[in-house]
C-alpha cells in the first residue's frame, strides 16, 4: 500500500508544478535583489549577472565583437561558451530581462524533468522521486542562471530516446550538449551501448556540421575563425587556473597533490571506458542505467572547473543510481552523504563559517559524487548481463 508521500510522488501535476514554481521563484528573487559590487570593480552589477553574460553574447556576436573578453560596462566575468550557444540565445536576447530570465529559468527546469519523465526504467513513483531529490540541487543553478539543468537534461533525455529508438533526436541532443559546455562530449561514449553505430556517427556528424555553422548567420568566415582561436586561448587559460569541486580538488586539498590535471583526467577516462569492454552487458537495463549515472557523475567530477551550481548534473547521476540500487547500508550511507554535502551545503542551513572553513577548503561537496562514482565503477565491472534485448 503507498504511504501519501509516495502518492504525492506519483502525480506529475505536482511535480511539475513544483518545478515551475521553484523555476519562477528563482527568477523572480534574482530580479528583485539588490545589485552587488565585484571585488575589482567598483561597477555594481545585478544578481542575475550569468544571464546578462549570454544574453550579451548574442549582440557581441552580432556585433562582430569578441565574445571571450571583458566586457564591465555590461557585466562581469568572462563569457565561455560557444559561439553557437550564443547565437541560440538570441530567442531569449530579444525579450526583456523579467521575461527573458524566467524563460530561460523554466527552460532549464521543464527540460530536465521531460527528460527524467521520458527514461523507461522508472515507474511514477520513483521518477517522481529522482525528481524531489534533484529539486534541491537544481535551484542552486537556476539561482545563478545556469546551464546545467539543461545539461543535465539532455544527455538524459538522450537515453531516453535511444532507447526507443529515436537515434535522430538523440543525437542532436549531445552535440547540442557539447554546443553549450564540451564535456557533453562524455555523452557520445553511450552511443556505443546501442546498434545502429554507423547511424548514430552520420546523425551526430550531421549536427556537428549543421550546428557549427549556424554562427556564420551573423558573422563572416572570417571573424567566425577570429572567435574560435579567442575561445581556444580562453580555455586553454581557464584548464590552468583552479581545480574547482571535483577529483584534482579533492587530491589537492586532502593529499597536497599538485600535478598534471590531465593525469588525472586521463586515468579516470580509461575507468570511465573500463566498463565498455563488457560488450556482453549492455543488453541488461541496469548495466545502460548505471552507464547513464556514470556519465553524469565524470562529468563532473573530472571537471577542473565545476562549481555548486553545476552539481545538478552530478545528483542526476546520484539520483539515478540510488533510485535503483540496492538499499544496503553502504549505498543508504553514501546517498545521505551526497544529499547533505552535496545538495544542502550551499544552503541556510549550513552556517557560512562551516562553508567557509570546511566545505569549500575540503572540496566536501564533491567527495560524496566522487565515492558513489567508485561505487558505480565497482558494480559496472561486477555485474552480469541480463536477460532484456534493446
Amino acid at each position: 500500500m503507498k504511504t501519501k508521500l509516495q502518492k504525492i510522488l506519483s502525480q506529475r501535476k505536482y511535480i511539475v508544478l513544483a518545478y515551475i514554481a521553484f523555476a519562477l521563484a528563482a527568477g523572480i528573487l534574482s530580479m528583485l535583489s539588490t545589485k552587488r559590487k565585484q571585488e575589482r570593480n567598483e561597477t555594481q552589477y545585478t544578481r542575475y549577472n550569468n544571464y546578462l553574460i549570454f544574453k550579451s553574447s548574442f549582440y557581441h556576436l552580432k556585433e562582430g565583437k569578441d565574445l571571450y573578453v571583458l566586457h564591465p560596462e555590461e557585466h562581469f566575468d568572462l563569457y565561455k561558451y560557444t559561439p553557437t550557444f550564443a547565437a541560440f540565445f538570441g530567442a531569449l536576447a530579444v525579450a526583456p530581462d523579467w521575461l527573458g530570465l524566467n524563460a530561460w529559468n523554466l527552460l532549464n527546469a521543464l527540460l530536465f524533468l521531460l527528460a527524467i519523465y521520458y527514461l523507461p526504467f522508472f515507474s511514477s513513483y520513483k521518477k517522481g522521486l529522482i525528481l524531489a531529490i534533484c529539486l534541491i540541487e537544481l535551484m542552486t543553478s537556476m539561482q545563478n542562471e545556469q546551464s546545467n539543468g539543461l545539461m543535465a537534461g539532455l544527455i538524459i533525455l538522450a537515453v531516453g530516446l535511444l532507447e526507443k529508438n529515436k537515434y535522430l533526436w538523440a543525437t542532436l541532443c549531445v552535440v547540442f550538449s557539447i554546443y553549450i559546455k564540451l564535456f557533453g562530449v562524455i555523452g557520445l561514449a553511450l552511443f556505443l551501448l546501442y546498434p545502429k553505430k554507423l547511424k548514430l556517427a552520420l546523425y551526430s556528424l550531421g549536427w556537428t556540421v549543421a550546428l557549427f555553422a549556424v554562427p556564420l548567420i551573423f558573422v563572416s568566415a572570417q571573424q567566425y575563425i577570429s572567435l574560435l582561436q579567442s575561445y581556444a586561448g580562453l580555455l586553454s587559460h581557464d584548464h590552468a587556473a583552479s581545480y574547482g569541486y571535483s577529483v584534482m580538488g579533492w587530491l589537492n586539498s586532502w593529499f597536497g597533490y599538485a600535478g598534471s590535471k590531465n593525469v588525472v583526467v586521463l586515468v579516470g577516462a580509461a575507468a570511465f571506458m573500463a566498463p565498455f569492454l563488457k560488450v556482453r552487458s549492455y543488453a541488461s537495463e541496469t548495466f545502460r542505467i548505471l552507464m547513464l549515472a556514470s556519465a553524469l557523475l565524470w562529468m563532473v567530477v573530472f571537471n577542473h572547473k565545476a562549481e555548486s551550481p553545476t552539481f545538478i548534473i552530478a545528483i542526476a547521476g546520484v539520483a539515478v543510481w540510488f533510485v535503483r540500487s540496492e538499499k544496503n547500508i553502504v549505498n543508504i550511507a553514501l546517498f545521505t552523504c551526497a544529499f547533505i554535502f552535496t545538495s544542502l551545503s550551499p544552503t541556510d542551513i549550513f552556517p557560512r563559517s562551516v562553508r567557509e572553513e570546511l566545505v569549500n577548503p575540503y572540496c566536501l561537496k564533491a567527495v560524496p559524487c566522487i565515492f558513489i562514482w567508485g561505487k558505480i565503477m565497482y558494480e559496472l565491472l561486477t555485474c552480469r548481463a541480463g536477460l532484456r534485448k534493446i
